[in-house]
């Protein structure tokens, strides 16, 4: 990444401050940030998503040593994850201090952290000297941006974007509830349970019950985009491809297999077949593919496994959320 003027860098620090909005790169996808202390700050992030107000958000922060300002009783589980994840997309969930405000929360006695491993979103951080919350920079329920011009595109130019380029990893953090007596996965991200086996020496497993805490991205509908969306293997794609076209039905295909057929309704991207650059480059392609008028978005659903759990998650989301008119 080319180094960032100072000056864009700086004008965002000093909007934060201001209780602006900010919207900044991360490794996972670009955040809508707030300053985190500031519960006036925080709302307008809500309003500018249109994002219900017991959805917590997470804080992302200069560096470990600021945990201590936004958890209480943090287990020792933590500060090794920690060291070993951060900066990185690993988002942890711990017992909130009080001071904490309530809107970050979604009024739960928990609270998601984490240090982000991007340059420029260390950089604003560091000049900030606090906690940013950020979810994605778009409007809630809808695909998440992975360039400053997603951002754009979906809030306009309302909002201060700093621009770090695309993305590296593309889809959101991990999230680990560190909460309670079990640990558990309550999102799946390119950070998975075997990793997190290994730092910690035990298994980890992926939250069943119905008291975990509610985080960011964990509603049945997420990360959708506008036109309908279908799900199919890897067996049934040629036979819905061809019962589409045969009905006169423009469609988009997303798949791991090269073009078997050419016709002039039928646009067809091949996804890369490992999972990291199939998650790098998913919500750019939706977003394409949405954008193409289309009347339905055919996507080849991935292979089964640990691997491929963030990208599997994220698409059956996106499939349950699309087609539905926004708010």
């Amino acid at each position: 990444m080319p180094d960032m003027p100072a000056f864009p860098l700086l004008r965002a620090a000093e909007l934060l401050r201001a209780g602006e909005l900010v919207a900044f790169p991360t490794e996972t996808v670009y955040g809508l940030g707030a300053d985190a202390s500031n519960p006036a700050a925080v709302a307008k992030i809500f309003a500018a998503k249109g994002r219900p107000a017991d959805h917590p958000l997470i804080v992302h922060l200069p560096d470990p040593g600021h945990l201590d300002a936004w958890a209480r009783e943090i287990p020792d589980t933590a500060r090794q994850l920690a060291a070993a994840f951060w900066p990185g997309p690993l988002t942890l969930i711990l017992k909130r201090q009080p001071s904490v405000p309530d809107a970050v929360t979604g009024g739960q006695d928990t609270v998601g952290l984490r240090v982000p491993g991007h340059q420029l979103a260390l950089a604003l951080l560091a000049n900030f000297g606090g906690g940013i919350a950020a979810p994605s920079a778009n409007k809630f329920g809808r695909i998440s941006p992975t360039t400053a011009e997603h951002v754009r595109e979906e809030l306009g130019e309302s909002v201060f974007v700093l621009d770090g380029g695309p993305c590296p990893v593309g889809i959101e953090s991990t999230i680990l509830d560190l909460s309670g007596d079990e640990l558990a996965i309550l999102r799946p991200g390119s950070i998975t349970p075997e990793a997190i086996s290994k730092v910690l020496g035990r298994p980890v497993a992926v939250a069943t019950r119905a008291s975990a805490p509610r985080v960011s991205g964990s509603l049945e509908a997420h990360y959708a985009p506008r036109t309908p969306v279908d799900l199919v293997s890897s067996d049934g794609l040629i036979f819905a491809v061809r019962a589409a076209l045969a009905r006169q039905m423009p469609i988009a295909v997303l798949s791991s297999q090269a073009q078997p057929l050419s016709h002039e309704l039928l646009t067809w991207r091949q996804a890369p077949a490992l999972p990291a650059p199939f998650a790098q480059e998913l919500y750019a392609t939706l977003r394409s593919l949405d954008g193409l008028g289309v009347a339905r978005i055919v996507i080849q659903q991935p292979p089964a496994g640990e691997a491929w759990a963030a990208v599997n998650d994220r698409l059956r989301r996106a499939a349950a959320g699309a087609g539905a008119e926004q708010a």
